[in-house]
């Protein structure tokens, strides 16, 4: 049997984090067993689909790097489809065609709930209970079509991650499969797809538990054996709560934005609900190897955006600098920087990617190679002193005799060390103001050697040589 799994996203706004994970864990599942994975877009919702959201959707799992096999299929281009099924059911004495309205359905709910009873559809036009009340089809009423759910029993279905669930079929009614206008309910959808896609393991999550019994009855009515069910516990924010944006569970391409790295998502999602021995920072091709629904846990995952940070920074460090700086260019350009402006972009990453924890992050790190921020009066009165300021003329004059590269740079910092007593912060923090407008940067040396010298003594002079 060729392994086959589908992720099936409704186009109605953005790839967030729980869908990206559960196209991630079905794409996962079905490489690491060579099956294939199905990209299918469930837009029966006319008023909320859009095509923009659609092209969002595949950008974001372009970006993640989760290829599809086949697809992206669209339920909108299969009504004939659901339609065929749903009268094959009608014709097996499955499905039946129910005209009760809106207003009805109201007034027998409102009912049922000051019985105390369940809000549910009587199932007072199954064809046999409708000749008993004598019951007409009205003509100005479109029909949609019900299933016929079995009264009596139970239905039970492995969850290979929950374990056997058991349902009495006492508490589901007879749910609609099509509606008037012909366009297929979620769970009369979600079978015939999965049906006819010859879907085999169904992961999503379980949020989508209550709909499989529902979802198992259709299967069993049209034949077909049931998919493997995997429900992935849901994921919460930090507070225990449902996830939402005030988590950070910003869209997948705002990632993107804020710098993240794709293998880096991957990563911090794999971890949401799976987990590998101590691993935590692992590339793409580990977690494929390693993914099983054996080790997804059953308890709901929660989402921590500084952890996903830490997980990126790991990322960037392994990153190629030649990489990072195509990343960085376009941002820097965003601060109103010029990347050609200044020192070679890969060199300035290559000092500052360790400091950082994202390209974004990155970007305003290496904006000070590129545009010189003046430092306020203020500040230079403050670290230029009795002490501070002869000791930087002094090493003002031997950056003027040294060779440029890192060696001679720091024999020039210790020799003005060494000659006025001060400590390395007492001579490096006003240095750094003065040359580049912050007092934090990297490794002093470093800075300046990627500066270079003319900018470098031209930037010292500016505030040395005005007295």
């Amino acid at each position: 049997m060729t392994i086959r799994t589908r992720f099936a996203p409704s186009p109605t706004g953005f790839l967030h984090i729980g869908g990206a994970r559960t196209a991630l864990f079905s794409w996962a599942f079905a490489r690491r067993n060579g099956g294939k994975f199905v990209l299918r877009i469930e837009d029966t919702d006319a008023e909320r689909s859009t095509a923009e959201s659609v092209a969002a959707i595949l950008e974001s799992m372009k970006w993640l790097g989760l290829d599809w096999d086949e697809g992206p299929i669209h339920q909108m281009q299969r009504l004939a489809r659901y339609r065929e099924l749903a009268e094959q059911l009608i014709a097996q004495g499955h499905a039946y065609r129910c005209w009760a309205t809106k207003a009805e359905l109201d007034t027998m709910r409102e009912a049922q709930r000051a019985r105390g009873e369940k809000p549910r559809y009587d199932g007072r036009w199954r064809p046999e209970r409708a000749r008993a009340a004598g019951l007409v089809p009205p003509k100005d009423v479109p029909p949609v079509v019900r299933f016929r759910s079995p009264e009596t029993g139970e239905v039970t279905f492995e969850d290979l991650i929950k374990g056997p669930i058991t349902v009495a079929n006492a508490e589901l009614d007879d749910l609609v499969l099509l509606r008037a206008d012909g366009v297929p309910t979620y769970n009369f959808g979600v079978v015939v797809d999965d049906l006819d896609m010859a879907i085999t393991h169904v992961i999503r999550g379980d949020d989508h538990v209550n709909n499989t019994p529902r979802q198992a009855h259709i299967f069993h009515a049209l034949g077909a054996r049931l998919p493997a069910f995997a429900h992935v516990p849901m994921i919460l924010g930090a507070d225990g709560e449902r996830l939402s944006k005030r988590h950070g569970a910003v869209s997948v391409m705002q990632y993107r934005e804020e710098g993240f790295l794709p293998e880096a998502l991957v990563n911090y999602l794999a971890r949401l609900g799976w987990s590998h021995g101590d691993e935590e920072v692992f590339p793409v091709a580990k977690f494929v190897e390693w993914f099983d629904l054996g080790h997804v846990s059953r308890s709901p995952a929660q989402f921590n955006p500084e952890k996903a940070r830490w997980i990126n920074q790991q990322h960037l460090r392994q990153a190629s600098d030649d990489r990072l700086a195509a990343l960085v260019e376009p941002a820097l350009r965003a601060l109103g920087a010029e990347p050609k402006s200044g020192p070679p972009l890969a060199r300035v990453v290559a000092l500052l990617k360790d400091r950082s924890d994202t390209a974004r992050h990155l970007a305003e790190a290496a904006r000070m190679f590129y545009v010189y921020e003046k430092p306020s009066a203020a500040a230079v009165s403050e670290l230029l002193n009795a002490k501070t300021r002869p000791a930087l003329k002094m090493l003002q004059a031997k950056l003027a005799e040294s060779d440029w590269d890192r060696k001679s740079l720091t024999a020039a910092t210790s020799a003005v060390l060494k000659a006025t007593g001060l400590k390395m912060p007492e001579l490096a923090m006003p240095a750094r103001l003065l040359v580049t407008g912050r007092t934090q940067t990297p490794s002093l040396d470093a800075v300046l050697e990627l500066l270079g010298r003319e900018t470098v003594l031209a930037r010292l002079a500016h505030h040395l040589d005005a007295d």
